[in-house]
């Protein structure tokens, strides 16, 4: 018998990886089962942390600095945080975000070469004691990875990387999972079928109930 309680569960994966579809199939089964279940995203996730989204994502962001973009990022976390996550833990809710740290980790440290000694400081300092409980990493080939962008109506500066950046983001991802297989799985989303979504369903019950 389910009893209620904070659980912290984390989609991860490059984009195309379809975290967003599973993320919102996996919502709606579990709210559908009676759960006490939010979704969330970064970067945003609260009002706030929406509107530093808004900048991040906007017409002249690829004219920033890669410091000023990785700062953006973790102003927008500790709005997050402070605004959505820390309300979610203190009313025991579930919650499923589309990405958070490790994101940060792959996509700034590794793919842009942010320093990983300062990193993991900021993380620390923001983050403090609030860790996913669960990290489901998605992984694809990178020719189905680039067909699901390349069909996006409206895509964003991380739609528009290159081939090698995606490559060194999703190793990223898949090293910081194995490092740490009880609080990390790996799926296959080279194909979104019904059995994933399954898949992804069975092991969420397990680990709430």
């Amino acid at each position: 018998m389910y009893k209620k309680k904070f659980f912290f569960l984390v989609f991860e994966g490059i984009e195309g990886t379809g975290k967003s579809f599973q993320i919102k199939k996996l919502y709606n089964s579990l709210i559908k089962a009676k759960y006490s279940v939010i979704k969330t995203r970064e970067p945003g996730g609260s009002k706030t942390a929406e509107v530093i989204r808004k900048l991040i994502f906007s017409k002249n962001s690829n004219k920033f600095d890669k410091i000023t973009d990785y700062f953006l990022m973790n102003a927008a976390r500790n709005e997050h945080i402070k605004k959505s996550l820390t309300t979610a833990k203190k009313e025991k809710k579930i919650v499923i975000s589309d990405r958070f740290i490790d994101s940060t980790y792959a996509y700034q440290v590794k793919g842009k070469g942010i320093d990983e000694g300062i990193n993991k400081i900021i993380q620390n300092y923001i983050v403090k004691d609030l860790k996913p409980d669960l990290t489901i990493v998605l992984k694809s080939g990178l020719s189905t990875i680039l067909k699901r962008i390349n069909n996006r109506k409206n895509n964003n500066k991380f739609d528009k990387l290159e081939n090698n950046f995606y490559k060194k983001a999703q190793s990223a991802f898949i090293n910081l999972a194995k490092k740490n297989k009880k609080k990390y799985i790996v799926l296959d989303s080279s194909k979104n079928t019904n059995e994933l979504e399954k898949i992804i369903l069975k092991i969420v019950l397990k680990r709430i109930n």
